[in-house]
C-alpha cells in the first residue's frame, strides 16, 4: 500500500506533519481523520525512479507538442482568473473529471500567463497531485487563499460549490475595486489638467508681462513680485545656480514621491506607519476604513462558509488584508481563539471596528452563524462604501471649483494690478 503525507491542525488548531499507509487518498483523509486531525494537504509520497503511468496503462509519459514556446510577460489578470473560476465550477457541477476540466479550459485560453499555468497545473493533476498543491506551484495567480479554499473543497467533496463561492467573491472585490478607482478618475483628471494649465501660465503668459512691466518701470505690489518669483522658478531662471528648472519637479516630483512611498512601504515599520496615518486622514480614512472591513469580512466569512478550520481561516484573512492596523487585530483575535476565547473581544479591544460589526460577529458566534454573519456585514459595508464614495465625489466637486478658482483668480488679480497702475500714471502724464 502506498504511504501519503499529510499535513493538518489537531484539535488546538496546530499544525501536524506526517505519513500514513492506505490504499487511496479518500482512505487516507479517513484515517488522519480518525486520529483527531483535520487534513489540509494530502499527497501521495512517490518511490524514486519510479515512472508515473498514463490512464492507459501504457506507462509513457505525455509529450508536449513541439515546437510551441509560450512566452509570457506579467501576471494574471483578476478578471481572467474570475471568469475561469467560474467555467471550471460549471464544468466540475456538471459531471466532467477534474482533469478533462482543466484541458479544455487550457485549450480555450489565448497564448499568456494563464494558459502557460493552466498547462503545468494540467501535467501536476495527471500525474497524481492534488488541484490545490498544483495551484499552490503558481502563487502569482494561484494565492494561499485560492489554494486552500479549493483544497477544502477537495476534502469535502464539495469542489464545484466551492469554486461558485470563490467566483462570487473574486467578482465582488474587483467590483468594489472598480468602484473606488472609478471615483478617483474625475478629480485625477481635472487636477493634472489643471496643473499643466497653471504650470503653462507659469511658464509662457507670466514672463511676457514681466517684461512689460519692466518697459515701463511700475512699482509691482508684492502679489505680482510672488508671482514672477513663481514664474522664474518654473522657467529655472528664479537663480543663477538653480539646477533643475521647477517644471520638472512639477510633472516628476508626483511619481519621485510615489516611488519613495512604495519603498518605505516594503520595509515592516514603514508599512506600519502609512497604513495608520492613511485610515486617520479625514474623509479618506472613513472610506479605506470601511473597504477594510468589507474586504477581511468577506474573506474571512467566504473561507469558513468553504470549511477552513477558523484559525488557519484567520491567518489567511490576516495575510491577506492589505492593512497593517487590521492584521495586528485579526492576529489577536487567533491568539484568543486559540486560547479558548471569543472572536468578539480583541477586536472589540482593538477598536478597528465599528461596535455594529463586533455586536454582530458576537451574535454570530452564539447562534453558529458566523460565516453568515460576516457576508451579512461586507454586504452592509459594501453599501457604506457606496454612499462614502459618493459622498467624498459630492466634497470633491466644489473644493476642487474653489480651490482652481482661487489659482486662476489670485493669477489675473496679481497681473492687473500693475496695469492699473500703468493706466493710472499714463492718465497723469497726459
Amino acid at each position: 500500500m502506498p504511504n501519503y503525507a499529510y499535513e493538518a491542525l489537531n484539535s488546538a488548531g496546530k499544525p501536524q506533519k506526517g505519513t500514513v499507509e492506505a490504499g487511496s487518498s479518500e482512505e487516507a483523509i479517513q484515517r488522519i481523520k480518525a486520529q483527531g486531525y483535520f487534513p489540509t494537504s494530502v499527497r501521495e509520497q512517490k518511490i524514486k525512479g519510479q515512472k508515473t503511468q498514463d490512464k492507459s496503462g501504457g506507462g509513457k509519459k505525455k509529450k508536449k507538442k513541439g515546437g510551441q514556446i509560450t512566452i509570457s510577460i506579467g501576471g494574471v489578470g483578476q478578471k481572467k482568473l474570475t471568469l475561469f473560476t467560474r467555467q471550471l465550477s460549471t464544468l466540475q457541477d456538471a459531471g466532467l473529471p477534474l482533469l478533462r476540466s482543466l484541458q479544455i479550459l487550457e485549450q480555450q485560453q489565448k497564448p499568456g500567463k494563464l494558459k502557460s499555468i493552466l498547462s503545468g497545473v494540467c501535467e501536476d493533476v495527471e500525474a497524481g497531485s492534488t488541484l490545490s498543491d498544483a495551484m499552490a506551484k503558481h502563487p502569482k495567480a494561484f494565492d494561499r487563499l485560492y489554494c486552500k479554499m479549493v483544497n477544502a473543497g477537495e476534502i469535502g467533496g464539495v469542489l464545484d460549490l466551492i469554486l461558485q463561492r470563490l467566483a462570487n467573491f473574486m467578482e465582488k472585490a474587483q467590483r468594489l475595486k472598480r468602484r473606488i478607482i472609478g471615483a478617483m478618475i474625475y478629480p485625477t483628471v481635472v487636477i493634472i489638467v489643471a496643473v499643466l494649465i497653471v504650470t503653462g501660465i507659469m511658464y509662457f503668459v507670466i514672463p511676457q508681462f514681466q517684461e512689460i512691466f519692466n518697459d515701463f518701470e511700475v512699482a509691482l505690489p508684492w502679489l505680482t513680485l510672488f508671482l514672477i518669483d513663481a514664474s522664474a522658478w518654473v522657467a529655472g531662471t528664479l537663480h543663477p545656480d538653480q539646477i533643475v528648472p521647477g517644471w520638472i519637479w512639477i510633472i516628476f516630483g508626483p511619481i519621485i514621491v510615489f516611488f519613495i512611498f512604495k519603498l518605505i512601504r516594503k520595509t515592516g515599520p514603514g508599512r506600519a506607519a502609512t497604513d495608520v496615518v492613511r485610515i486617520r486622514i479625514p474623509v479618506l480614512g472613513n472610506l479605506m476604513r470601511k473597504t477594510s472591513i468589507a474586504r477581511f469580512t468577506r474573506t474571512l466569512g467566504t473561507l469558513i462558509s468553504a470549511g477552513v478550520p477558523i484559525l488557519e481561516a484567520i491567518l489567511i484573512t490576516r495575510d491577506t488584508s492589505g492593512n497593517y492596523v487590521y492584521e495586528k487585530a485579526l492576529t489577536k483575535v487567533h491568539d484568543s481563539i486559540r486560547e479558548g476565547e471569543t472572536f468578539a473581544e480583541p477586536l472589540r479591544e482593538s477598536k478597528v471596528c465599528d461596535s455594529l460589526v463586533v455586536n454582530m460577529i458576537d451574535v454570530g458566534e452564539e447562534t453558529g452563524d458566523l460565516d453568515t454573519m460576516l457576508m451579512k456585514i461586507a454586504d452592509n459595508y459594501d453599501e457604506e462604501v457606496d454612499v462614502a464614495v459618493q459622498s467624498l465625489l459630492s466634497l470633491l466637486e466644489p473644493l476642487l471649483v474653489v480651490v482652481l478658482g482661487g489659482i486662476i483668480g489670485t493669477i489675473v488679480v496679481a497681473l492687473f494690478l500693475p496695469l492699473v497702475a500703468m493706466i493710472e500714471s499714463v492718465s497723469g502724464g497726459i
